[in-house]
């Protein structure tokens, strides 16, 4: 299992700065945000057939797509099979240039915002074309156990998001709702032990990438060196 640093929050590094922190950090790569800011951002992607064309040249194998929000006014169903049409066209441009997009379990009303609902989309496409990508954090958030997630994506798991939540009660009115923060590895509600567990049980071997987009007090690099020693030290005790 490739362990990766999501690029995210690292916008003001260079290609080369991020070379030599992902040798300082002893991590295997990035997962490189395509964003405005970042070394790889629209102004140098024109086209979604000029990044995927890219990609394949690059021997970057696959690609996150962004999300398809809930409409609350439309039908769901009508949307789960837009949504499909549009996953499989991103397929069908994935395969011509010999990669695979993948879809991310998105909480906040994402459409497949976890394992049940991303196999809506999902299932009957080629697995080969369009992949599972389960994020451990906002499986927590949704109410889905990882272990439950991977045996309902089997066919399609391909990346995983390491990332910790941490639930609690917010106020609303004379009631409650439930509420989240984003925290370090370890401080929330991710058993990480299943997790890694869970993992080894699959012989899962493609990326896991560390998200690193909680809030510190601390210097945000002396922070992320945390998080990526907390993950190699869980991938050595499972996988050895």
């Amino acid at each position: 299992m490739k362990l990766i640093v999501f690029s995210k929050m690292l916008s003001d590094k260079s290609v080369e700065e991020l070379a030599d922190l992902a040798q300082e950090l002893g991590i295997d790569g990035y997962d490189l945000a395509v964003r405005p800011g970042h070394p790889v951002n629209p102004d140098n992607v024109t086209t979604a057939d000029t990044l995927l064309a890219a990609m394949a040249d690059a021997g970057a194998p696959r690609v996150k797509l962004g999300y398809y929000k809930i409409d609350l006014n439309s039908s769901y169903w009508n949307q789960v099979e837009a949504t499909r049409r549009h996953l499989e066209g991103w397929g069908e441009l994935a395969a011509k240039h010999g990669v695979q997009v993948v879809y991310h379990t998105h909480s906040n009303r994402c459409m497949g915002l976890n394992a049940g609902m991303l196999m809506h989309l999902l299932r009957g496409l080629d697995a080969s074309r369009v992949g599972a990508y389960l994020d451990t954090g906002h499986l927590v958030g949704e109410g889905e156990e990882f272990v439950v997630a991977t045996k309902i994506a089997a066919d399609y798991l391909t990346c995983v998001s390491l990332k910790d939540f941490h639930l609690h009660r917010g106020e609303k009115a004379n009631h409650g709702l439930k509420s989240r923060d984003v925290v370090e590895a370890g401080l929330g509600m991710v058993d990480w032990t299943s997790v890694f567990e869970e993992l080894k049980a699959l012989d899962f071997d493609g990326p896991a990438s560390i998200h690193c987009e909680f809030e510190t007090d601390d210097d945000f690099l002396t922070a992320v060196r945390r998080e990526a020693a907390f993950f190699l030290a869980h991938r050595q005790q499972a996988f050895g």
